[in-house]
C-alpha cells in the first residue's frame, strides 16, 4: 500500500532518489542516536568515578576517626594502670 502510494505520488523515476534521501536521513538519525548514547555513557563513567573517589575519601576519614576514638578510649585505661 505504501509502495503504491510512493509510486503514484513520486513516479518511478524519482523513487531511487527518494530511497537514497531516506537512507541518508536514517543514517544521520542513527549517528545522532549513537552520539547521544556515547555522551550518556561517558557522563555516567565520570559520575561513577567521582562517586568512587568520594567514597574512598569518606572511608579514609572514617578509619581516622575510629583510630582516634580507639586511642582516646585506651588512654584513660593506661592512666588508671599507672596510678
Amino acid at each position: 500500500m505504501i509502495v503504491l502510494f510512493i509510486l503514484l505520488f513520486f513516479g518511478s523515476k524519482s523513487i531511487p532518489e527518494f530511497a537514497r534521501t531516506l537512507g541518508k536521513g536514517m543514517r544521520e538519525i542513527k549517528n545522532a542516536s549513537d552520539a547521544v548514547k556515547r555522551e550518556i555513557t561517558d557522563s555516567v563513567k565520570v559520575a561513577d568515578s567521582e562517586v568512587q573517589r568520594k567514597r574512598l575519601a569518606i572511608e579514609e576519614e572514617y578509619k581516622k576517626t575510629l583510630d582516634q576514638i580507639e586511642d582516646e578510649t585506651e588512654e584513660p585505661g593506661k592512666k588508671a594502670d599507672n596510678l
